[in-house]
């Protein structure tokens, strides 16, 4: 699967709101992904460094229309954690030299809210 079908949308709601100071992000993700390939996906995507994926089943509600009961489709949803400090690494290269690294990963998503 490619990144673009595996994150369908972001979920936006009060509870996922008050995820975004500590760096998580609630997303709907296809059914059939694995919490690598969605984390994968992200990287991608919004240019972060993902630290966990937390995955769960939401289960479909009975609706009405009519005379007619039935059911509304399962889908699976995602909480994505975020590096929210990229910080320098440094390690030791030819001759001892230290060398370090500056991280290129954002530490916020923009696109989340619609920015």
């Amino acid at each position: 699967m490619i990144a673009e079908e595996i994150i369908i949308k972001p979920i936006v709601t009060e509870k996922s709101s008050d995820g975004l100071q500590e760096g998580k992000y609630t997303f709907k993700v296809n059914k059939k992904a694995t919490k690598v390939e969605i984390a994968k996906a992200v990287e991608k995507l919004f240019g972060v460094k993902v630290l966990n994926v937390n995955t769960m089943t939401v289960k479909g509600k009975e609706k009405r229309v009519g005379a007619h009961i039935g059911m509304t489709s399962d889908w699976k949803k995602a909480i994505v954690t975020i590096d929210t400090n990229p910080e320098e690494q440094s390690y030791l290269g030819k001759g001892g030299k230290e060398v370090k690294v500056s991280k290129k990963y954002k530490d916020s998503i923009d696109e989340f809210m619609g920015a």
